[in-house]
């Protein structure tokens, strides 16, 4: 059985920073893109950032590009979302997701999902 849990989640004061992580088992993902995704109250699942399995080419929503930074350990099956100067509007819960061979900010190219975990970023 394939799951991801992401951990990391929390209250951060705006201008701070949080590290999420997320752990892949059941089988790897090695050669799969790793995504976040992010979902505030009331709206829609937005895209947040993507990474290959090399770690090579990275996508960036243009509203954390520069103050997001995502990375992988394919040894550990972990994915991570570096959250430096966060904002308010940056408050969501944050998925991981996996399972797509290619780059895509489109959720539905992603098979796996975890259960997401909560950010709050006060002013």
């Amino acid at each position: 059985q394939v799951q991801l849990v992401e951990s990391g989640g929390g209250l951060v004061q705006a201008g701070g920073s949080l590290r999420l992580s997320c752990v892949a088992s059941g089988r790897t993902f090695s050669s799969s893109v790793l995504a976040w995704f992010r979902q505030a109250p009331g709206k829609g699942r937005d895209f947040v950032a993507a990474i290959n399995w090399s770690g090579g080419t990275i996508y960036y929503a243009d509203s954390v590009k520069g103050r997001f930074t995502i990375s992988r350990d394919n040894a550990k099956n972990t994915a991570y979302l570096q959250m430096n100067s966060p904002k308010p509007e940056d408050t969501a819960n944050y998925y991981c997701a996996a399972g797509s061979l290619y780059m895509q900010r489109d959720q539905r190219w992603y098979d796996y999902w975890g259960q997401g975990t909560q950010v709050t970023v006060s002013s």
